[in-house]
């Protein structure tokens, strides 16, 4: 995140040192001091840079997980609540001031198939400035890189709601049936036109995929047929923001109403500041096509309840309860002590969506106290730390087959995956220019269900290959499979040994898929995969896989 040095005067801070060090007491960290002629210089040479910007710029480095701390005015206002100069805002959602009806967004049944959800809220009487409207901008896009997964899950539209009339309708229409003049456009375009005329476009162009191929593209319209928004795509020109917009009518589409809630509340949250009546937000009406009626943004406030005692505990301190809720309310997380012990009520506001568990308080406690202020200690309980069994042997499995000729690969171990054929198949997709063959494998993690466990799953350990050439090499994956029992002393045999035998599974091709097996136990399958597999990950070329599970053989 790129902050000017006006940032440092809004905050009464001078020094570069002293911002590196209130960053680091706010749980950030201060990347480099830079400016946009440096970045030119460092990326793209000196010509580049020939008339760019020499004004100061912070990059800092904010948690994925703090959306309140992706703009200037969220930044700026935890850093203030923190020093104390500043008490923490409380917002409110409030009807129209007129008396009237709120603004109302009708969601119909055809957008069930593409994208289901929405809400919507709005900014009355808002000032902007030209830093203002561009940092409302910038918000948006962060978002949307951020918890939107590049629009993915949720997509926002702004507009000026003093050029259209509600209620509003969302819906989904075929391409061919949907005109309009979208942003910064001339002319009108029919949904199909846009798709082809975005193709090119550098920005625009990474969020096609996401309903180009629908029968159904999501359309917003007025009350008078004028469309707001094609979302994730773009909005329409006729109801632009700009420096001189008093009302602005905010729309987010999703596939995860949850994500959608929490972009709302960010918007409305950390631009309501610059309404005639700060931390105020219109609400709007959210109608579903079975008849419910919603009321957004939610903005809703959640109280916790944790002891001073568990804080002390897991930070290492050891600070009465009423020290701890001052610590916490330096972090937006008004707290008290209650009348019960030393039993504190933390009050969670919509801006921390982050905070889920008594953990996450407990986290903030210990920033607010300062890491560097906590004393080190000796730990009470002695232990001899050593590797586990399975990734010891995990480890020595790697070594003998990046010796064999396969390259590892590490692909997103966090994710709840259930098999590792894809992350390689889709390593080999962006690898399809290297020379041929190319070998892969992965020893990691998968997630399977499993009812015994408390959290209804468990992590499996195995081992997956592949070989993609222009013949199948079966022969390849088979003396794999012969190499890594050979290093794990299995002899061939049924019963005390290893031994395959033919299987269908639909992941393979018929009749070239092997089931294998160890001591009796089936612990995976090995073959030829299947044209549909190949093709799904846009691989012309055969491609052998063998996946195997290697906790047995601890």
């Amino acid at each position: 995140m790129y902050l000017n040095n006006k940032m440092l005067f809004s905050i009464h801070i001078l020094a570069d040192e002293e911002f590196d060090e209130l960053c680091f007491e706010f749980g950030l960290e201060l990347d480099e001091i830079t400016s946009e002629k440096e970045i030119l210089i460092r990326e793209q040479g000196g010509e580049k840079a020939e008339g760019a910007s020499d004004v100061v710029l912070y990059k800092i480095d904010v948690p994925a997980n703090r959306y309140d701390l992706l703009c200037l005015e969220g930044l700026v206002r935890g850093l203030q609540v923190f020093k104390e100069k500043l008490e923490a805002p409380r917002y409110k959602r409030v009807s129209p001031a007129d008396g009237g009806e709120p603004q109302r967004l009708v969601i119909t049944e055809e957008t069930a198939s593409v994208r289901p959800h929405a809400v919507a809220a709005v900014l009355r009487n808002i000032t902007f400035t030209q830093e203002r409207y561009e940092s409302f901008i910038e918000l948006q896009e962060k978002l949307h890189q951020n918890i939107c997964r590049k629009r993915t899950l949720v997509a926002i539209g702004t507009h000026d709601l003093d050029t259209i009339s509600g209620p509003f309708t969302y819906t989904a229409k075929p391409p061919g049936e949907i005109r309009f003049k979208p942003l910064s456009q001339s002319r009108e375009y029919t949904a199909a036109e846009l798709m082809s005329l975005y193709k090119t476009d550098s920005h625009l162009r990474h969020y096609l995929h996401i309903i180009e191929n629908e029968p159904l593209y999501p359309i917003i319209y007025d009350s008078n047929g004028i469309v707001l928004s094609m979302p994730p795509i773009i909005n329409g020109d006729h109801s632009k923001i700009s420096l001189n917009t008093k009302n602005i009518f905010i729309e987010c589409t999703a596939t995860d109403l949850t994500k959608a809630k929490i972009t709302l509340d960010m918007v409305v949250t950390m631009f309501s500041v610059y309404c005639d009546e700060p931390f105020t937000v219109e609400e709007a009406e959210v109608v579903y096509p079975d008849g419910r009626l919603s009321v957004y943004p939610e903005l809703a406030y959640r109280t916790e309840t944790l002891s001073g005692d568990f804080i002390n505990k897991r930070v290492g301190i050891n600070e009465s309860a009423e020290s701890i809720a001052q610590l916490l309310t330096r972090m937006c997380l008004r707290s008290e002590v209650s009348g019960e012990g030393d039993l504190i009520q933390v009050e969670i506001p919509p801006t921390r969506a982050d905070v889920i568990h008594a953990c996450d308080i407990m986290e903030d406690a210990a920033i607010a106290y300062g890491f560097n202020n906590i004393v080190r200690s000796t730990p009470r309980t002695y232990t001899v730390a050593n590797q586990l069994p399975v990734n010891k042997l995990t480890e020595l499995l790697r070594q003998d087959l990046t010796a064999a000729g396969f390259t590892e690969a590490l692909t997103f171990a966090l994710v709840a995956r259930t098999s590792l054929l894809p992350g390689l198949l889709k390593t080999i997709a962006a690898n399809r220019k290297m020379p041929l063959p190319l070998k892969l494998f992965e020893i990691s993690d998968v997630v399977l269900k499993d009812e015994t466990k408390d959290v209804g799953a468990r992590n499996n350990r195995r081992l997956c290959a592949v070989y993609y050439n222009k013949s199948p090499g079966f022969e390849v994956i088979h003396g794999l499979l012969d190499r890594v029992m050979q290093l794990l002393d299995v002899k061939p045999g049924r019963n005390q040994g290893y031994h395959i035998q033919a299987a269908e599974d639909s992941t393979f091709f018929p009749g070239r898929c092997a089931e294998i097996f160890s001591c009796g136990k089936s612990i995976g399958h090995l073959g030829v995969l299947h044209p549909d597999v190949i093709s799904r990950f846009e691989l012309t070329m055969p491609c052998s896989a063998i996946d195997i599970d290697i906790e047995p053989f601890l």
